[in-house]
């Protein structure tokens, strides 16, 4: 590690290749404390290039426990996180709500990092019991339509970084890397990046992945579609500048979609959405979330008719019972 941090130090990068066997050797805990600490400061003071990220991504799907759901056409709907805006569980009901229109999706989350309430927490919090087995999983997205893969039961090496992260109190790189390293490998995937340069990284690693894509950001800072001004869209085959009101839907302030203070307040927010008994602006920011994700598992579908479909799916219940039917499957 030395010769690594002396190099970096220098203003040097990494190869990809070094970037993998570095992150490797973190992870295995080939290396202490301090060190980790150090080689993850250089990325709080540099730029992290297309060949380290891709790297550290090698490593960590390598690592893995792996799950198989090739059986099933599958959507991630995971942002970033890092965004510091405190936002309600817009990716997870957005989740939900693309299950109750017919997708299958296998949702990567974990604890939050920017906000009181992250994907993980909420999930607990509603009785979903975290689970690396492959048959039970196997089973939620065969009959609700959707399964949750807790991050850290899929990636028990990343147990030698948590110290140093959580003693940082920072955004490093391993940010990044959450919405990469799904271990079910989904076919589509819609990510949200809390920034214009990361997810520029992201279209350029995504474009030889295979992978159905859409990568969102919002320019005023969201790791989502926020509706509280234009936002960036990426896909394989174009990059959009888009306005709320280009989609047909108003334009919110950022009070409308706060996320509360306490686990229990973000609950009941989501359990009100999920209900129907949300605002109208909580309702409208997870239907467009939604209706990017089926767009992006279904290519030919009109930006009007996937709006139609995340509308109908909330609206008439259908993402509620997705919601019910997989709680119900951990009895």
């Amino acid at each position: 590690m030395k010769e690594i941090l002396s190099n970096l130090f220098d203003h040097k990068t990494l190869s990809r290749e070094v970037a993998k066997e570095v992150l490797t050797n973190i992870a295995t805990g080939k290396y202490n404390d301090p060190e980790i600490a150090a080689f993850v400061s250089v990325y709080l003071m540099r730029a992290i290039t297309v060949e380290e990220l891709s790297g550290f991504r090698d490593a960590l799907l390598e690592l893995c426990i792996p799950v198989d759901l090739g059986d099933f056409n599958t959507v991630d709907v995971c942002g970033t996180g890092g965004d510091g805006k405190n936002t309600f569980n817009i990716s997870t009901l957005t989740a939900f709500v693309v299950a109750g229109a017919g997708g299958k999706v296998s949702k990567h989350g974990n604890y939050s990092v920017s906000s009181n309430c992250g994907s993980s927490n909420v999930m607990e919090y509603y009785g979903y019991r975290f689970s690396n087995d492959n048959d039970k999983l196997r089973q939620e997205i065969d009959k609700a339509g959707i399964c949750f893969l807790h991050a850290p039961l899929f990636n028990p090496a990343m147990k030698n970084v948590a110290p140093v992260r959580k003693s940082l109190r920072m955004k490093t790189f391993f940010n990044m890397l959450g919405p990469m390293v799904n271990p079910s490998r989904p076919a589509n995937q819609l990510i949200g990046v809390f920034s214009l340069e990361v997810a520029r990284l992201y279209n350029y690693i995504y474009q030889d992945s295979g992978i159905r894509f859409t990568i969102l950001h919002a320019l005023d800072g969201y790791d989502e579609i926020s509706l509280t001004g234009p936002f960036k869209a990426f896909t394989e085959a174009s990059e959009r500048t888009i306005s709320p009101a280009d989609i047909g839907l108003m334009r919110l302030d950022a009070g409308q979609i706060y996320g509360g203070e306490t686990v229990e307040e973000a609950g009941n927010i989501f359990m009100s959405i999920l209900e129907g008994k949300g605002r109208k602006a909580q309702q409208e920011v997870v239907i467009a979330n939604a209706a990017f994700a089926l767009q992006t598992l279904d290519g030919g579908l009109s930006m009007e008719n996937a709006l139609g479909e995340a509308r109908e799916s909330l609206e008439s219940g259908k993402a509620l019972r997705a919601f019910k039917k997989l709680i119900e499957l951990q009895s």
